[in-house]
């Protein structure tokens, strides 16, 4: 069995990372390249605080989180989440990080017993897997597929960022990409009704800019997504806002539009409850 704490101390390993996908591109990789990588990804920043808060598991680890970095909530529409009812909460992603801890909080105030799917990298983090799943990216996982069916026939209240992405920017707004189908999918399939949610947030400019241009060249790597912990510490000290919508019935997903066009239907939602705010 591995220690925990070690697993903890050395999360973030950027020559771990590198060798794994081929160790000659380590060996050829200038000292500055690896230097810098540590750097935009705080590799020693975040892994000082996993192992500052190795004993802290689930919520507990994500209000220490929250304190750690100094982020304000203003929370509106909590009385629309009935603690009894077995949610689906749709929310846009415009942050990539403290976005989701933001929310997991929020909700965790609410009923202790929720889950976020989430990417293989989210999943290793040890503090957040029991708040977590690993989501069945183009269906190739068996497994993964029968865990995600499993936790979305139980009890408890799934937490959900159907885009898959952190919000982009076009033409000067800020928006998701499109939203996936498969929430839609699961709320007719599990009868679970769906709450819009709108996370009020943005990223850096830079971010925005590489996005675009990665776009612009025909390159298919998400290479802005090493960005993202560096994201992440700019939000030091920032107020996140949380509005909460009406709940959608899951009656409403009906064979009127193809799942793709209610996905896009309660994207629209979740926009619009910013607007009347």
């Amino acid at each position: 069995m591995k220690n925990t704490e070690t697993t903890v101390r050395n999360f973030i390993d950027v020559e771990r990372i590198i060798a794994s996908k081929s160790e000659k591109a380590l060996k050829y990789t200038p000292n500055f390249i690896i230097a810098y990588l540590k750097r935009i990804v705080h590799q020693d920043d975040i892994n000082k605080f996993l192992a500052e808060q190795k004993d802290k598991k689930g919520l507990d680890f994500v209000r220490a989180t929250l304190n750690e970095f100094d982020i304000k909530l203003n929370i509106q529409g909590l009385d629309y989440i009935d603690r009894e009812k077995r949610y689906i909460i749709a929310a846009n992603h415009p942050i990539g990080s403290m976005d989701g801890i933001a929310l997991m909080d929020v909700l965790g105030e609410v009923r202790e017993d929720i889950i976020f799917p989430v990417n293989d990298l989210l999943m290793n983090i040890p503090h957040l897997q029991k708040l977590f799943i690993p989501i069945n990216k183009h269906g190739s996982n068996i497994e993964n597929a029968r865990i995600i069916d499993r936790t979305f026939a139980s009890e408890v209240m799934m937490l959900y960022f159907p885009a898959g992405l952190v919000s982009r920017r076009k033409k000067g707004v800020i928006e998701d990409t499109e939203w996936k189908k498969t929430f839609i999918r699961k709320s007719r399939d599990y009868k679970r009704d769906i709450v819009p949610t709108y996370i009020e947030g943005r990223v850096s400019s830079f971010f925005y800019r590489l996005a675009n241009w990665r776009v612009r060249l025909g390159i298919k790597m998400n290479i802005e997504m090493l960005y993202l912990a560096n994201e992440m510490f700019k939000q030091r000290g920032k107020e996140i806002k949380i509005i909460f919508g009406k709940p959608i019935p899951h009656q409403t997903f009906d064979r009127s539009k193809k799942d793709i066009e209610w996905a896009a239907y309660v994207k629209k939602q979740v926009y619009a409850i910013n607007k009347k705010d």
